[in-house]
Formats: structure tokens, C-alpha cells, sequence
């Protein structure tokens, strides 16, 4: 009896060490609102495709007077935020998160870094390339852009992210903390708190899932 008693517990132990299932793999979701294209023929409509949510068209300039558009960034993955760099509350603790980014991915050519100033009147190309100097960023991986102040502001809501002038607010203007994270088609893969350190870091484990081909 103990013999068979000592047999069956070897088996149960041996079977806890080998899951019978697979278990469920993570997907990463497209964000933003799908364009439904339609055919009407005869008072008839037809859906003919549904187009998921891309980035649409921009052009700025970045720390080293170089024009950055939606072609700097084809076949990339990139990571987008807005920020200003006079900023005395969040944008200190962003900057030090997308800095572990940079670091992380330096050697990989395929990932890119995008921060839009949201105060292009202070923020000119001389300050920005400051900026990116006291950073010791590269424009060939982490582009800090300016602009026409209507222009940045309408892609901030293209990305689905606040931010807005209000003189009772420190610095000046109140701005989401929010990464992008933006795949090689241009869509959004997901939004994460770029002030904590933990959404960083999904951030970063999400941006390898796409570098290995998830799609």
C-alpha cells in the first residue's frame, strides 16, 4: 500500500511540472476609431473594408533644424509624448523614463523616440537642442520637435492626449503624461503613464513584442 501511495504522489508532483494547456498569449490592441468605407449603389450600401486608426499627416522640426514627419518615422516603432522643457512638475520624471527607453533600445535602428513641445514659443530649435544635449540624446533615435503651436496641438489630440495652456497650473500648461506607443504601420498599441516606472516597463516589454513580428 505504501508503495502505491509513494507512486501516485511521484506522479502528481511529476504532472504538477508539466501544464497540460497553453496558456493564453497577450494581444496588443489598436486604438483610436475605425473608418468603416461604405458603397452605396441602387440605395444599397455595402461595407467594402474597415481601416484601423493611423497617425495622420504631420511636419516639425527637430533639435538640429531637421523636418520630422510621418516618413522619419516608416517602418519604425516609436514611442510619442508631449512635453515643454521649462515643465517644473511631471515632465522631469517622463524624461527620465524615456531615457531608460533610449538606453534600452539605442542599438536597435528600428525603435524611435518623439516628443512634441506644447510651448513652441519658448521652446525653439537652439533651446531644444540644449535640451538634448544636457539629455546626451541623438537626433538619429529621439527627435524633440516644434512647430506651428496649432499644428502640436491638434496631433496631441490625435494621439488622445490632453494638453491645453492654463496660467493656474505650474509652468504654465497642464499636459497628459501619457506614452504613445506607435507600431510600424502607424497605429497606437497602447497608452501608458510615462511618471511610473512599472508602465514603463510594459511599455518597453509591449515595443519588444512588435520588434519580434507581432502584428
Amino acid at each position: 500500500m505504501r508503495l502505491w501511495s509513494s507512486l501516485l504522489l511521484i506522479l502528481l508532483l511529476a504532472g504538477c511540472g508539466e501544464p497540460t494547456y497553453n496558456e493564453p498569449q497577450k494581444t496588443l490592441p489598436k486604438l483610436g476609431p475605425l473608418e468603416v468605407l461604405r458603397d452605396t449603389v441602387d440605395g444599397e450600401v455595402t461595407i467594402l473594408d474597415t481601416l484601423w486608426y493611423t497617425i495622420p499627416p504631420f511636419e516639425f522640426v527637430n533639435q538640429d533644424s531637421q523636418v520630422v514627419n510621418n516618413a522619419t518615422f516608416d517602418n519604425k516603432v516609436y514611442v510619442a509624448d508631449f512635453f515643454f522643457t521649462s515643465c517644473p512638475s511631471i515632465c522631469p520624471k517622463m524624461k527620465e523614463q524615456m531615457l531608460r527607453i533610449y538606453e534600452r533600445f539605442g542599438d536597435n535602428d528600428t525603435v524611435m523616440l518623439l516628443s512634441h513641445s506644447i510651448d513652441p514659443k519658448h521652446d525653439t530649435v537652439e533651446v531644444l537642442h540644449a535640451y538634448a544635449e544636457k539629455l546626451g540624446v541623438s537626433s538619429d533615435k529621439w527627435h524633440l520637435v516644434t512647430g506651428d503651436k496649432a499644428h502640436i496641438y491638434e496631433m496631441a489630440e490625435k494621439y488622445f492626449i490632453a494638453a491645453e495652456e492654463d496660467p493656474s497650473v505650474p509652468g504654465g500648461f497642464a499636459h497628459s503624461g501619457g506614452f504613445l506607443l506607435v507600431d510600424m504601420d502607424g497605429h497606437i498599441r497602447g497608452h501608458y503613464d510615462g511618471t511610473k516606472p512599472q508602465q514603463v516597463d510594459n511599455l518597453m516589454d509591449d515595443m519588444q513584442m512588435l520588434l519580434d513580428g507581432y502584428r
